[in-house]
C-alpha cells in the first residue's frame, strides 16, 4: 500500500466534482445546486498556485483532497481555513488521520501558519476525527444549513500548529 501526497492538479477537479456530486458527500458541503459545486471546485483548484490544494493518493489512485485557504492579509497570514475530502471507499481506513497529518505538518513547514480551522457540519463522521487530531470546537451556528425539511448546526474547530 503506497500513500502519496502531492500538490493536487486541475485534472483532480473532476475526481473532487465527482465526489460533491454524491449526495451523501454533499450533505456535509454547503453548496447545493450544480453551480454551487461548480463554483466551489474552481475556488478550491485556485488554491494551486499557492501550492496549497494538496491530493492523497493510494497505489496511484485518488482517493483524497484538502485545500488551505490561504488569507492575502498580512494580519491573517497566521491562520487558514481549510476544507478535506476523502472519497467515500478510502473512510475508515487511516487515510484521513495520515493525511491529516501530513496537511498540519505541511501547513505549518511550507505556509508557517500557526493556526488551522474548520467548518464541520454536526452529524458529520469527521467530525470524531478532528477531535481526535486535537481540534477543539470554538464556536456553533445552529440552523445553519437548511437541507430537505432540516436545519444542520455548523460547528467550528481550530487547532495550534
Amino acid at each position: 500500500m503506497s500513500i502519496e501526497f502531492r500538490i493536487s492538479t486541475v485534472e483532480d477537479g473532476i475526481q473532487l466534482k465527482k465526489w460533491l456530486d454524491t449526495k451523501e458527500v454533499l450533505r456535509f458541503f454547503p453548496m447545493a445546486t450544480q453551480p454551487e459545486v461548480d463554483d466551489a471546485v474552481r475556488i478550491w483548484l485556485s488554491f494551486i498556485q499557492f501550492d496549497a490544494a494538496l491530493s492523497c493518493t493510494l497505489d496511484g489512485e485518488l482517493v483524497g483532497m484538502a485545500v488551505l485557504y490561504l488569507q492575502a492579509y498580512r494580519k491573517l497570514k497566521h491562520q487558514s481555513l481549510f476544507a478535506i475530502i476523502m472519497s467515500p471507499e478510502s473512510r475508515g481506513k487511516g487515510l484521513g488521520t495520515k493525511f491529516m497529518t501530513h496537511l498540519m505538518a505541511f501547513a505549518k513547514e511550507k505556509h508557517a501558519l500557526e493556526k488551522i480551522h474548520l467548518e464541520v457540519y454536526e452529524g458529520n463522521p469527521a467530525e470524531r476525527l478532528y477531535e481526535r487530531m486535537g481540534f477543539v470546537e470554538y464556536g456553533r451556528h445552529s440552523d445553519f444549513l437548511e437541507d430537505e425539511n432540516e436545519t444542520i448546526t455548523k460547528i467550528l474547530m481550530e487547532k495550534e500548529l
